[in-house]
């Protein structure tokens, strides 16, 4: 008799452990990289903290595909996600204002916290909320530049008809000298470089290295600073709720942490690595002069108030805007 009341008293006590601990499926894509290291970096972080009670399991495209990722949080297929807001600007137009063309050469750590503070403004707060979707932390990048193909490089205007990848801030600017926005899959652009089908893209020093664009490529910009992607991490809201409150510490508490580690990781090997294999490349470099940069300047100016315009009857763009702006000013 004791010994079967000592069975369903340890059962008891394992069905309750099991019951406690939780883990959260995080749908990423590709592989592990430096743009993924601020996930990796908070799963770490989160176990630990809660002595493997909460737990990450983190999937490269097992879950879903990359343009799908806020679907799929929306539904609650998954707790958490990393996705690109220029896969799907309509989906979540407020978080497109960081890719609009500031004209600012800002560091990485900088740039986290100016994403950071866009992501609790109460507009896109509300606008991902539309999603069951609460922003958990950016994935901070450089300026993007471009990798291409062409023949060469020595004026503006020889971006005429230039097909390249790009999001949207770079590429309402660059089209406006006539180069050709052309979509292709992450995975296939060094291939589409090399047949032809785009002729060059733009990218953040990580997806370079990705791609190894710069094997391909005859030129490369080094100062076009029209801005990069918003490819922020979310959580399912009703999951994020849920959690006790020794978890949902543990992952709040863990996100500055986590960015913190992307940031080194990025400044000191990633950033560093794409340099050197810039010097190997044997690529003409670009760099854009005094004049160059300010023409650039002005058609940025006319893509913001462009991007003002299309959402103001969504959202109040031109808070929003000036709101931002003023982040990367300061």
């Amino acid at each position: 008799m004791k010994k079967t009341i000592s069975i369903i008293a340890l059962s008891a006590i394992v069905a309750t452990q099991v019951q406690a601990a939780t883990t959260w499926n995080v749908s990423l894509w590709g592989k592990q990289r430096a743009f993924t290291e601020n996930v990796e970096k908070l799963a770490q972080l989160v176990e630990a903290k809660t002595n493997g009670e909460f737990k990450l399991n983190i999937s490269y495209g097992g879950l879903s595909k990359s343009k799908e990722n806020l679907d799929g949080i929306s539904i609650g297929a998954f707790e958490m996600a990393q996705f690109c807001s220029f896969y799907h600007k309509g989906k979540n137009p407020t978080i497109t204002v960081t890719e609009l063309p500031f004209s600012k050469d800002l560091s990485l750590a900088k740039i986290t916290e100016i994403y950071q503070k866009v992501y609790k403004h109460p507009i896109v707060v509300k606008d991902l909320a539309r999603w069951n979707a609460t922003l958990l932390m950016p994935t901070p990048m450089p300026q993007y530049n471009i990798v291409s193909k062409s023949d060469d490089f020595n004026s503006l205007e020889d971006f005429e008809g230039l097909r390249v990848r790009g999001p949207g801030g770079i590429m309402g600017v660059l089209g406006k000298l006539g180069a050709i926005k052309t979509s292709v899959p992450f995975s296939e652009v060094r291939q589409a470089m090399n047949s032809g089908v785009i002729d060059g893209a733009s990218f953040a020093p990580h997806a370079h290295l990705a791609t190894k664009s710069y094997k391909v490529g005859n030129w490369v910009t080094t100062n076009l600073n029209l801005g990069s992607a918003n490819c922020p991490v979310v959580v399912n809201t009703d999951a994020l709720n849920s959690l006790s409150k020794k978890n949902r510490d543990a992952l709040l508490g863990s996100v500055d942490e986590a960015l913190e580690y992307y940031v080194k990781n990025y400044d000191e090997n990633t950033t560093k690595k794409y340099e050197e294999e810039l010097k190997k490349s044997g690529m003409k470099i670009v760099t854009f002069n005094e004049e160059q940069t300010k023409k650039l300047n002005e058609l940025s100016q006319s893509v913001n108030d462009e991007w003002i315009k299309t959402y103001s009857k969504q959202f109040n763009s031109q808070e929003l805007f000036d709101y931002t702006k003023k982040l990367f000013n300061e």
